[in-house]
């Protein structure tokens, strides 16, 4: 069980190189921004390396669905290229916020962003409170990736045909993901304030909003409308990719709670620490008694859980059932967005390349 999407496959390489390009420019039209403006930028640039690349992946596979099955022929451009390279700038925004957000000390086994800049300010010798240096400097660091996503995605579509649904989907996957991370954050306290039987549900809506849309879905549809997609295509490809995001964000809370450190990159049981409320939790605290569900709720969110406590928790879950439901929360969802490519009017090959996207998002270690 691989922690990458398949290969070979031309999209890494493409979109280093149009990442490659924007990030020179956007160096030589900041030549005046003096030596910390130049750390700021490189800051900015560093958090784009590494990464599996999959928005960009699924955004190419949607382009290849509809493009080549209308003609076989079909090439990429670089403004594809450059609109794949777009979402992964607004990944790494995603990102550095969401560390900043949960405290997280690591990303892909390196200092998260807000750590990164708390360090540079301890190694410059600057006076003040680094940590809050830190923390601040990473808002800015994600707005600036905002900026430069939408930046990019202008660029690349300028006067393109589809460009007014390319925009539009942009713009929702936007709003989608930032609402979904409030909730997500919101449901860190709101849960107390619920009935039990809501929990799942609620965690399911924030599954939906903060990664299932933005991390394929919208992709997808994105890559999609930039081929001139018709209503069947895309709705063919919106039903295949919703539920292979659900899928894709279980199996992120299932690597969140029972993850291998050495190859998540984060450290295990990050989720317990941060009290994520997620479905995995819900479940589990449906199958316990008040009490055992009291134990639950006092060590969920505690920063300083040892590594028996985190044991204690997985076992706990384990024990539950809930693991195995979610298990086959996966499958079903996955076996639903398969279903969805069957028969639909898109480049065969595309769809087994979604297909094999799929079980690489589904079943995987990290």
């Amino acid at each position: 069980m691989l922690g990458v999407v398949p290969s070979p496959s031309p999209v890494p390489d493409a979109v280093a190189a149009r990442l490659d390009g924007f990030l020179a420019r956007m160096r030589a039209e900041s030549a005046d921004y003096g030596p910390d403006g130049a750390a700021f930028l490189h800051a900015a640039a560093d958090t784009l390396v590494g990464g599996k690349r999959l928005r960009a992946r699924f955004c190419h596979a949607g382009w290849r669905a509809v493009a080549r099955f209308r003609d076989r022929t079909a090439e990429e451009s670089a403004a594809l290229w450059d609109l794949c390279a777009a979402l992964e700038i607004f990944q790494s925004a995603a990102l550095v916020h969401d560390d900043l957000i949960d405290n997280s000390d690591t990303r892909r086994g390196r200092p998260a962003a807000h750590r990164a800049l708390e360090h540079a300010h301890r190694s410059s010798g600057w006076r003040g409170d680094a940590q809050g240096f830190g923390r601040a400097a990473a808002i800015l660091l994600g707005d600036l990736l905002v900026a430069w996503s939408d930046d990019l995605l202008e660029s690349s579509i300028g006067a393109h045909p589809h460009a007014r649904v390319v925009r539009s989907e942009y713009a929702r996957m936007r709003r989608d993901v930032t609402t979904g991370q409030y909730l997500d954050i919101a449901e860190e306290s709101a849960w107390s304030a619920n009935p039990d039987r809501e929990h799942a549900q609620r965690a399911l809506r924030v599954a939906s909003l903060k990664s299932a849309r933005y991390s394929i879905e919208q992709p997808l549809i994105l890559g999609a409308a930039f081929a001139g997609g018709d209503e069947d295509q895309v709705d063919a490809l919106r039903r295949f990719g919703h539920p292979l995001g659900m899928a894709f964000q279980l199996r992120d809370d299932v690597l969140g709670v029972f993850g291998d450190a050495s190859i998540t990159g984060k450290p295990a049981g990050d989720d317990l620490r941060e009290g994520k409320r997620t479905v995995l939790v819900a479940l589990t605290r449906e199958a316990l008694d008040a009490s055992a569900r009291n134990v639950l709720d006092e060590m969920l969110g505690d920063p300083d859980l040892t590594s028996q406590q985190v044991s204690s928790l997985q076992a706990t879950i384990t024990d539950s059932g809930a693991l195995a439901r979610v298990e086959d929360m996966i499958a079903a969802y996955a076996h639903d967005a398969d279903r969805a490519l069957s028969g639909a009017r898109l480049d065969n090959a595309a769809v087994g390349e979604l297909r094999d996207l799929a079980r690489a998002a589904t079943v995987r270690s990290a």
